[in-house]
């Protein structure tokens, strides 16, 4: 399983205003980070983007209808977030909160 590379420049594109955001190659997909926190994952062949879910957003996602990957904490980005930048920002805003809250690397 290969992410397409359209969905993945695309992607990099709603995400270009967010700075710190990396991409690093994982089990056929890539994980998406901010200041070394997993934040987002973009999985398979025919490729989704997920984003953390925590207390600060799990709402949001259910309300949208958000299908959860796996037995993970990642949900489903709704369509309508895809195609809106400044949706995506916020969105995405919210998951890279909830990654540094749940995260290793940030926990004292």
């Amino acid at each position: 399983m290969v992410v397409e590379e359209n969905y993945l420049e695309h992607v990099k594109d709603l995400l270009s205003s967010i700075e710190g955001v990396t991409y690093r190659v994982m089990f056929g997909g890539y994980g998406v980070f901010h200041e070394g926190d997993m934040f987002a994952l973009i999985s398979g062949a025919d490729p989704m983007l997920y984003f953390k879910v925590g207390d600060l957003n799990r709402d949001a996602f259910k309300a949208a209808g958000g299908q959860r990957f796996g037995l993970m904490s990642y949900y489903q980005v709704p369509a309508d977030v895809l195609e809106d930048s400044e949706k995506m920002r916020d969105w995405a805003s919210e998951a890279i909160g909830v990654g540094h809250l749940t995260s290793k690397n940030h926990r004292r």
